[in-house]
């Protein structure tokens, strides 16, 4: 079975929530109903990271035939996850702690995640609204490495 894997990544704060939620859901559509089987990689460091983890749930129970994953993906073990691990496992089919940020300073861990997380990935869905930050370095890094990036900011429904 041929696995495609999907990165997202964005700012903390979402400006125009509503037409981003609306690009992010046609996206899904597109990516659950074309692909033989999709692995969604989401962190949880701020509003694009729930709001997209939110969107893949909803896409997965609408469209979903089975060919899907949503998979957190945390820089170090967080005393959240550590105490309510089983209700993180009920909404995400999978929790990863990413071994290389795990031993990464914490100031940089998150960074350390995302391009662990941009390595894996086909495409690299992001919120960028912003030329700042540690999302928009993400961006810029995907692009480096030639991945497939989909600005969720700048598309055209």
């Amino acid at each position: 079975m041929e696995m495609y894997t999907v990165s997202f990544f964005g700012h903390r704060e979402v400006e125009r929530t509503a037409e981003i939620e609306r690009r992010l859901e046609k996206l899904l559509h597109d990516l659950i109903m074309q692909k033989q089987y999709v692995e969604f990689l989401v962190g949880r460091d701020g509003e694009f990271d729930l709001l997209a983890a939110s969107a893949i749930r909803r896409a997965v129970k609408q469209y979903g035939c089975g060919n899907t994953s949503l998979i957190l993906v945390l820089p170090y073990m967080k005393a959240e996850y550590r105490d309510n691990e089983q209700s993180y496992l009920s909404y995400y089919d999978e929790v990863e702690i990413c071994a290389e940020s795990s031993e990464a300073h914490y100031k940089s861990a998150i960074q350390v995640r995302n391009r662990c997380m941009v390595a894996r990935s086909d495409l690299v869905v992001c919120c960028i609204q912003h030329k700042s930050g540690g999302a928009y370095k993400t961006m810029q890094y995907a692009e480096k490495h030639r991945k497939k990036v989909r600005n969720l900011a700048d598309m055209q429904l």
